[in-house]
């Protein structure tokens, strides 16, 4: 999805030079086209996240469209305080473009995994945050987030993500997508788990059981129209996320039925509120964590009996 965030950011910029894209000492070859075609509208900050986002809120001050890029962890945990001091209470439109969402530098050990990201932006007034599932969607919410009015945070997972989308999509934020409908469970998936839940839907279809498939890339503002509308359909929801159990896709989900009093049987599949203290490749991580598209299966399998 780093490609197709690049890719995109670049076609805009052909045409808007307030477009203005920071990085934090990242992205060296993934930005080098860009860096050559508009070296007055891309700056190195160098490692030195606080004080890229105090650069990016002069800048958006001064009228710019500002990108801010680095690794997840790197980003949101150690510019915390800037981004709620600098950004969000200012409501400047700065974009917060997160790569390696979840487990996706899960070779580089702990430091690197970004576990706690959603809750945190979703705790943050004024901050929108949003996770794409596909390229497909990553493409839409570049191209949106020129006209994004407060901060937006972007989470990206690792590179050559697969499509999952099979037809044209209306992306909207604070929208959700319903890819298929059945009579069975509703999963819902957020970020790279789009991909999995797309899996188990076909694990299901397999053993008779048509279900509801939804791609949920906004956290913030969610979109509980559509929540109550798959409760109305299904006895069974499942939400599954590459993230803390705690205060993101899952969380969001429950605070949603709790209000409108639904009484159907709810799964969260979600990373344990623990630190993964295992080094291991991407879905060698997901596996021991319980978040393959068989382990999820199965859980499911487990819920409707």
């Amino acid at each position: 999805m780093r490609t197709s965030f690049i890719n995109t950011l670049s076609e805009l910029a052909e045409t808007n030079d307030n477009i203005v894209l920071l990085t934090a000492d990242l992205g060296y070859k993934l930005f080098d086209e860009y860096r050559q075609r508009y070296p007055n509208n891309f700056i190195n900050i160098g490692v030195a996240e606080q004080n890229m986002i105090g650069v990016a809120s002069g800048l958006a001050l001064e009228g710019k469209i500002v990108y801010c890029y680095s690794m997840v962890p790197f980003l949101t945990f150690r510019a915390l305080e800037q981004i709620r001091v600098d950004l969000c209470y200012q409501n400047l439109g700065v974009t917060l473009v997160g790569v390696g969402g979840g487990l996706t530098y899960g070779l580089e050990g702990m430091t690197h995994h970004a576990l706690e990201d959603l809750a945190i932006m979703r705790a943050l007034p004024n901050m929108t945050v949003v996770a794409p599932g596909d390229p497909i969607e990553c493409n839409a919410i570049t191209k949106i987030s020129t006209k994004q009015k407060g901060p937006l945070y972007i989470r990206l997972g690792g590179n050559n993500d697969p499509v999952v989308h099979n037809k044209p999509i209306d992306f909207q934020i604070g929208k959700g997508i319903v890819i298929e409908q059945g009579r069975g469970p509703c999963i819902i998936a957020t970020g790279s788990m789009l991909l999995i839940a797309k899996q188990v839907t076909e694990y299901l279809r397999e053993s008779d059981i048509p279900s509801t498939l939804v791609s949920m890339p906004t956290l913030k503002p969610f979109d509980e129209e559509l929540i109550d509308w798959c409760s109305e359909r299904c006895k069974y929801l499942i939400t599954i996320e590459e993230h803390s159990e705690i205060g993101g896709l899952g969380s969001a989900t429950t605070e949603t039925l709790f209000r409108i009093g639904w009484k159907g049987r709810f799964l969260k599949i979600a990373l344990p509120d623990q630190f993964c203290k295992v080094v291991g490749n991407t879905d060698y991580l997901r596996k021991r964590n319980g978040l393959s598209s068989e382990i999820a299966f199965d859980k499911i399998l487990q819920l409707m009996k």
